[in-house]
């Protein structure tokens, strides 16, 4: 048994050990320290990079915004903080944290100045995404700063440091809160440097751990006061650094978990037959969660929606509070003639073949998940549901599908802003046609 334990010792020791290959020390920290400075030709870098990220983000180009990633040197000084908490050297994140600063300011002035130029306002998708953080987002800077670290402390350099700048992303946030600014959108703002705050933090924390696990040499200052000073800055930073990323790995975890358990409660209790979830949103709030539906059909009794509430606790949705909105036509929400005249008008108008031909694919075409990006553009949404119907015209007796997007909002839209969205959603969803319904 022993030889066994000890055969697999020497194998995990010989195929994960970061000890081999290892470049020395003095060559890893000169290397990181050059990277840190923003001056000169690192500065014009950068400037160049944030607008050809905003230009990428602008025209949605994926492509674009991956090149201006490459070029793009923002780690460098997040690595050279993480880099100076892990071996004492308190004038090395100083310095880290004021040329991070700078180049925070600098991006974000830069790509402010060019989307306040630009003629193309329209929040594109590439945008949108970069509003709001999710846990993989967590899970892609903790792992994509240890390649990075790792790769840094290797004596062959790879193509491992330019991977990291494309996969953590830290530039096109900086560039999203640019627009987020030049259009007067705080919520575009506030959530991009939120994912640019946990990217660079996660990075941060990922290299004082492999410094830490290399067991770097601490700096030594002599005088055993100033070298006591210095270690309780560093032990400062260090936790105003974790504690940050601690609480929102912890609230990005929980929300998904409970978004998680309400699909799967909402898909596996509310499967009636005569009525249907056209709406459902989550509110994941620290004063008490809400899963709040809207239901079309027949109308629930207080017997079933007490029973749905006994069952929530099996999702784990405990103190969740459900919200069941129906009976719209009693309510007058929802003006039901209107939508049946204007489906029956945009039936009249399709091609009884081509609709015949096409009826079984237009009914089932997917429809994308646009949660994010709808309430990114407009911040009173408060629900949204967009299905294929398939009615069937009683005069002639056939069967057409039309794509119906209901839009429950707090305030009103123009009308010039109704067509804008109906446009946009009947473009995202590649629809023929798309039949817009707001309600408040």
């Amino acid at each position: 048994m022993n030889e066994i334990f000890t055969a697999f010792k020497k194998f995990i020791s010989f195929r994960f050990s970061l000890h081999e290959d290892n470049a020395e020390e003095s060559d890893t920290i000169e290397s990181i320290k050059r990277n840190v400075e923003f001056r000169g030709a690192n500065l014009w870098t950068l400037i160049f990079a944030i607008f050809i990220a905003s230009i990428g983000l602008n025209l949605n180009s994926t492509a674009v915004i991956i090149g201006a990633m490459l070029v793009s040197p923002l780690m460098g000084p997040i690595m050279g903080i993480g880099l100076g908490i892990g071996i004492n050297d308190f004038e090395l994140v100083k310095k880290g944290a004021r040329n991070l600063a700078i180049a925070t300011i600098i991006s974000i002035a830069t790509s402010t100045l060019y989307f306040w130029a630009t003629p193309l306002h329209e929040a594109s998708s590439e945008l949108l995404s970069r509003t709001s953080p999710s846990i993989w987002d967590v899970f892609i800077a903790a792992l994509g700063g240890l390649a990075g670290i790792i790769a840094a402390t290797r004596k062959e350099k790879s193509n491992v440091i330019p991977g990291v700048a494309i996969a953590t992303a830290l530039m096109p946030p900086l560039c999203t809160a640019g627009y987020g600014l030049a259009s007067g959108n705080v919520y575009f703002f506030l959530g991009a440097l939120y994912l640019y705050f946990i990217n660079s933090i996660f990075i941060c924390v990922a290299t004082l751990l492999i410094v830490r696990y290399l067991k770097f040499h601490k700096k030594d200052f002599g005088d055993e006061a100033y070298q006591k000073k210095v270690s309780r800055y560093i032990l400062i930073i260090v936790l105003v650094t974790a504690a940050p990323s601690v609480f929102l790995a912890y609230r990005i975890v929980d929300k998904s978990i409970f978004e998680n358990n309400a699909r799967a409660f909402i898909e596996h209790e509310l499967n009636y037959k005569n009525t249907q979830v056209i709406s459902k949103l989550f509110k994941y709030s620290r004063k008490g969660n809400q899963i709040d539906l809207l239901l079309l059909g027949n109308e629930l009794n207080k017997l079933q929606i007490d029973s749905l509430e006994k069952k929530m606790p099996a999702y784990k949705l405990n103190g969740t509070k459900l919200i069941i909105r129906q009976g719209l036509n009693a309510k007058n929400e929802l003006d039901i003639s209107q939508i049946k005249a204007s489906i029956l008008e945009a039936v009249y108008q399709d091609d009884s073949t081509k609709q015949k031909s096409n009826s079984y694919n237009a009914l089932n075409r997917p429809i994308p998940k646009l949660d994010k990006e709808l309430k990114s553009l407009y911040p009173d949404l408060k629900s949204f549901t967009i299905n294929n119907v398939e009615l069937k015209n009683i005069d002639s007796n056939r069967m057409d599908t039309v794509t119906v997007a209901l839009i429950n909002m707090s305030g009103n839209l123009a009308n010039k802003e109704k067509e804008r969205l109906r446009l946009w959603l009947k473009n995202r969803v590649a629809a023929e046609s798309l039949l817009l319904v707001l309600q408040r």
